[in-house]
C-alpha cells in the first residue's frame, strides 16, 4: 500500500522524519518496502486490516513513539467513530435499504441533492497521484481518498438510475450478470453477494460498482454507500471474477463495521468543504449484524513466560490503551476490551504479541534456548496402529497407502453420507473415501488380483448430521495362495473366510483385546450375505467392524476373483478398549492331559457361544481348546453337524489323575447339552 506521509501527518503529530517513520512500522510489523520521496511502499498483513489507513497506521505510531502526540483530526476520527448514526425521515423519504443476506452486517447511505461534481481540489488529486490513484472528479476523488485515510471503501450511485430508489443486498439471482465500471461483463454465480435496485445488481458488493449507475458529469442526485461484507465473501467473488480492487483489497482484510457512518460524515465535511454544499440530514443506517463487544482475559505471568523478559504491569496496560483497546481491572488477570477494528485480537496470547509489538522485538534479548531431553514415544491411536500394523505383518499381509480422495466405487461403505472438496480437479478425486476397501480392490487389480494379502491403515470421512466424523480404520484383502507351494509337491492352502478371521484374532490380541464373532446386526451389502460375521468387542457389546467373503455381484462386477475375503474394523473402538493389562500367569511345570469329545448340536449354534460355555466349564484348568474336526453328512440331521474338539488339560502345582481330567470332560460336555448339543 502506498501512502504520502503528508496523510499521517494530519493525524499524528511528530519530529520524526520520513525515514525514521518507516523504520517505527517496520517494528510494527508493517514492512517497509520502498519509500520514495514522501511516500511510503508498506506490506500489510492479510489479518491486519486496519493498517490499511492513515488513521490506523498513525494509531501504531502514537503507542511506538511517546512523544508523538494525535491531532484534532485524529481526535475528531475518533469521536466520529464512535458516535451513533443519526436517522432522518428525511433522508428515508429519498432512498430505501434492505438487506436479504447475512453476507451484510451493515449498509448505511447518505442522500446528496443537486450535486456538484467538478474537480476535486489539488491538494486531493496530489495526494491520490501519489498513492498511485487517478483523480477522475470530485465525487470519485472524495471516496478514495476517505478510503485511504480511514480505510473504509465507499461507492457513489446515480440515484436517479437506481430503480424504485432502492437498495437491497442479496447473492445473485440465476443467470444474471453485471456490466462493471471497467466495462467488463460478468456473469454472477448463486452465491455473489451484490447490491442491487429493484430489479438488477447494480454493484457486485466490495469489489467494483456497475457501469449502469455510476456518476458522471450529469449526475444531480447521488447515493453515497458505506458498509460493512463479510470478508470471506469477497475474497472468493474476487478471485471467481478474477479481478482485484483497492476496495476488495480491504474488505478481504476486514474493515472496521463500527467506522461506516464515520466515513460517511467524513465525506460530507470534505465536500461540504469543496461545495459549500451539505447532504440530506441523517443517514440511513442498516445494521442487523451489529457486532458484540469482545473482552480478552490476560495475565502478566504468561505475558512474562511467552516473551522471556519482564515486563511491568502498568507499562504493558499503557501500551494496549494506546492501541486503542480499553483495560480494566488491576489484579491477575486483567481484562482488555478489543476495539471493533481489530478482529484480529481473539485470545490472550495475542494481547500479549500487541504488548511486544509496543514494547520493541529489539528490547527482547537474544539468549541461548534451554530445555531438556526426554524420552518420548507414541501413544494413543497411532501406538495402537504401530501394534496393528507388526501385527498383520506377522500375520503375511503387505501394507498399501491409497489416496483419500477418489471416485466412486461398488465398495464404499455409503452413498447418502458422502462429502468432498468444494473444488475438485477431477472426477476421480471428487470425495473423499469412507472406506478403505475401494482402494485395497484397486490395488490388488493392478498387481493381478492373484495371491495377495493386503492391508492398509488408514482414515475415512463420513458426514454425519451436523458434522463430518473422521476415523481411522483397518482394511484388509485376502485372496489366493497363503504361501508358496513346497518343494516337496505339498499343495498351499487357499485364502479362506477362517484364514482372515485368524488374522483379526491375532491382531486383536496384539491390541490388547478380546473378540466375539456373530451375525451382524445390519448385513452389509459389501460382503456375502451369508458368508460374512460381525466383530464384537467388551463381551460382544461394541461393534468394531465386518469380515467376510465379497459379495459375487460386486467381485464379477470390478474383476476380483469371487474367492476374495476382506475385513474393515474401526481402530478407535479398540482404543476405547485399550485399558487391559497385558494378561501374565505362571506356568505350569505339570504335565498336560488331553481328552477329546465330539457331539452332534444343531447348526444355528454359533461356535463362539459353544466356545464360551466350554471355556467357563472347564475352570482354571482347561489349558487351552481347539476344533480339529468338523462332520456332516450320512448319519447326521440335515441342520446338524459333527464338532470334535481337544481339550488340554493342566492344573498348578500337580498332576491330574484320570478322574480328574474326565470330570473336567464332564462339565464341559454337560455345557454342551445345555446348548442342544449331544455326545456322539
Amino acid at each position: 500500500m502506498k501512502l504520502p506521509v503528508s496523510m499521517l501527518r494530519d493525524f499524528v503529530q511528530t519530529d520524526l522524519s520520513t525515514e525514521q517513520i518507516g523504520d517505527l512500522l517496520t517494528m510494527a510489523g508493517f514492512e517497509l518496502e520502498g519509500l520514495q520521496g514522501e511516500v511510503l511502499d508498506l506490506k500489510v498483513m492479510a489479518n491486519r486490516g486496519d493498517g490499511l489507513s492513515a488513521l490506523g497506521l498513525a494509531r501504531e505510531i502514537l503507542a511506538k513513539d511517546s512523544a508523538s502526540r494525535p491531532t484534532e483530526l485524529y481526535a475528531s476520527a475518533s469521536s466520529r467513530f464512535s458516535a451513533t448514526a443519526t436517522d432522518s425521515a428525511e433522508a428515508s423519504n429519498h432512498a430505501r435499504v434492505v438487506i436479504q443476506s447475512d453476507k451484510c452486517s451493515r449498509y448505511a447511505a447518505k442522500i446528496f441533492l443537486d450535486v456538484q461534481n467538478g474537480n476535486a481540489p489539488a491538494w486531493i488529486a496530489e495526494r491520490l497521484a501519489a498513492a498511485g490513484m487517478r483523480s477522475i472528479s470530485l465525487l470519485v476523488d472524495l471516496t478514495n481518498y476517505i478510503m485511504l485515510e480511514l480505510g473504509q471503501p465507499l461507492h457513489a450511485f446515480d440515484l436517479d438510475k437506481l430503480e424504485g430508489h432502492q437498495i437491497v443486498v442479496r447473492e445473485a439471482h440465476e443467470g444474471e450478470t453485471i456490466t462493471t465500471l471497467d466495462g467488463v461483463t460478468h456473469k454472477l454465480q448463486t452465491h455473489h453477494l451484490c447490491i442491487c435496485d429493484a430489479s438488477r445488481p447494480v454493484a457486485v458488493a466490495g469489489v467494483m460498482g456497475g457501469e449502469e449507475t455510476e456518476v458522471s458529469s450529469t449526475t444531480r442526485n447521488v447515493l453515497l454507500e458505506s458498509a460493512h461484507f463479510s470478508n470471506t465473501s469477497v475474497r472468493r467473488t474476487r478471485k471467481d471474477l478474477n479481478f482485484a480492487t483497492e476496495s476488495s483489497y480491504r474488505f478481504e482484510r476486514s474493515v472496521d463495521p463500527d467506522g461506516v457512518v464515520a466515513a460517511l460524515r467524513r465525506f460530507e465535511e470534505l465536500y461540504q468543504e469543496a461545495t459549500g454544499a451539505s447532504a440530506i440530514p441523517g443517514v440511513i443506517d442498516a445494521y442487523p449484524g451489529k457486532r458484540e463487544s469482545t473482552s480478552v482475559q490476560i495475565r502478566m505471568s504468561r505475558t512474562h513466560k511467552l516473551l522471556g523478559i519482564e515486563v511491568q504491569a502498568t507499562d504493558a496496560k499503557r501500551y494496549l490503551e494506546s492501541l486503542g483497546m480499553g483495560v480494566s481491572g488491576s489484579g491477575e488477570p486483567f481484562t482488555v476490551e478489543v476495539p471493533s477494528w481489530r478482529f484480529d485480537l481473539i485470545r490472550e496470547d495475542d494481547l500479549i504479541e500487541e504488548i511486544a509489538r509496543v514494547h520493541g522485538y529489539d528490547r527482547i534479548p537474544e539468549l541461548p534456548l534451554r530445555g531438556e531431553n526426554v524420552r518420548g514415544r507414541v501413544s494413543g491411536l497411532p501406538e495402537l496402529a504401530d501394534q496393528a500394523r507388526c501385527s498383520l505383518l506377522r500375520s503375511g499381509f503387505t501394507q498399501v497407502m491409497n489416496h483419500t480422495l477418489r471416485d466412486r466405487h461398488p465398495l464404499d461403505f455409503t452413498e447418502n453420507w458422502r462429502i468432498g472438496p468444494r473444488n475438485p480437479h477431477s472426477p476421480e478425486t471428487a470425495l473423499m473415501r469412507d472406506s478403505l476397501l475401494p482402494g485395497l480392490a484397486e490395488t490388488a487389480l493392478r498387481n493381478g488380483a492373484r495371491n495377495l494379502h493386503l492391508f492398509e491403515i488408514g482414515r475415512v470421512f463420513v458426514k454425519g448430521d451436523h458434522q463430518v466424523d473422521e476415523s481411522i480404520e483397518i482394511g484388509l484383502l485376502s485372496t489366493g495362495a497363503l504361501s508358496t507351494v513346497h518343494w516337496s509337491g505339498n499343495k498351499a492352502n487357499d485364502a479362506d473366510f477362517f484364514s482372515l478371521k485368524g488374522a483379526v484374532e491375532e491382531l486383536a490380541g496384539a491390541l490388547k483385546d478380546s473378540i466375539v464373532f456373530d451375525r451382524p446386526w445390519d448385513p452389509d451389502r459389501r460382503f456375502h450375505p451369508t458368508r460374512q460375521a460381525g466383530v464384537l468387542l467388551d463381551h460382544g457389546r461394541s461393534w468394531a467392524g465386518t469380515v467376510g467373503q465379497i459379495h459375487p455381484d460386486i467381485a464379477d462386477s470390478i474383476g476380483l476373483p469371487r474367492e476374495t475375503f476382506l475385513a474393515e474394523l474401526d481402530l478407535f473402538v479398540f482404543a476405547i478398549h485399550d485399558d487391559a493389562e497385558l494378561p501374565l500367569r505362571q506356568i505350569s511345570k505339570n504335565p498336560a492331559v488331553r481328552r477329546d469329545i465330539a457331539f452332534v448340536i444343531p447348526k444355528s449354534v454359533a461356535w463362539s457361544q459353544i466356545e464360551a460355555v466350554m471355556v467357563e466349564a472347564g475352570g482354571s484348568e482347561l489349558e487351552k481348546m481347539w476344533l480339529f474336526d468338523r462332520y456332516e453328512g450320512k448319519g447326521i440331521e440335515d441342520d446338524h453337524h459333527s464338532l470334535a474338539v481337544a481339550l488340554q488339560l493342566r492344573r498348578m502345582g500337580a498332576n491330574l489323575t484320570d478322574e480328574d481330567a474326565n470330570t473336567i470332560r464332564d462339565r464341559v460336555v454337560a455345557s454342551v447339552a445345555g446348548l442342544g448339543g449331544k455326545l456322539r
